[in-house]
């Protein structure tokens, strides 16, 4: 679907030099000479690299659609990961750098989204919060209780982050998983 370059909006995938790039910034800029033009940070969903492009209104670009296919996280594969289609039941292995960092959050049986353009798969969602246990962290400090203060702690999958001071060893902690931040405690 073709559409002006004005139109261009953050979260939009657009084909571009003959690759997929996702629209992470758009900025609408009126000089006071010459015409109006969208100045749009794009990141390459291929590769991962980035590019800041102008695109007048008058310049047609392809808006990309992504199929989304829901997914289930099987098993750890060394370096790949092995999802199942939810609904066909067929079975599909990503790089774990593909993944990048959200791998780390990956549990046994989670689903989560995989999309695709032309049978090739492009990125994965996931949820936006995991259950995590702290396997490692400071003893409570007693009249520590100040407001803004958090420690340090490890998680059952590896990953660092920082939690209150009354959070201790074995206790389940809900996890933000764009980030590895500490939400709440389990319930």
């Amino acid at each position: 679907m073709k559409i002006n370059g004005n139109e261009i909006r953050p979260g939009n995938v657009i084909e571009h030099q003959n690759s997929l790039w996702l629209a992470v910034k758009c900025n609408a800029v009126k000089p006071g000479k010459g015409g109006a033009f969208n100045q749009v940070e794009l990141k390459n969903l291929i590769n991962g690299s980035k590019l800041n492009e102008r695109f007048r209104a008058s310049e047609k670009v392809e808006k990309v659609r992504l199929e989304q296919k829901p997914h289930t996280y099987l098993f750890d594969n060394g370096d790949t990961l092995a999802f199942m289609d939810s609904e066909t039941f067929e079975q599909i292995e990503l790089m774990k750098e593909f993944i990048g960092d959200s791998a780390a959050y990956l549990q046994d049986g989670m689903e989560i989204s995989i999309e695709f353009h032309e049978e090739r798969a492009i990125s994965i969602s996931l949820p936006e919060q995991v259950i995590l246990q702290v396997t490692d962290t400071e003893p409570v400090v007693k009249g520590q209780t100040a407001a803004n203060s958090f420690k340090p702690a490890i998680l059952e999958n590896g990953v660092r982050t920082t939690v209150p001071p009354f959070v201790g060893i074995d206790e389940k902690i809900v996890v933000s998983t764009s980030d590895g931040s500490y939400v709440k405690r389990a319930d």
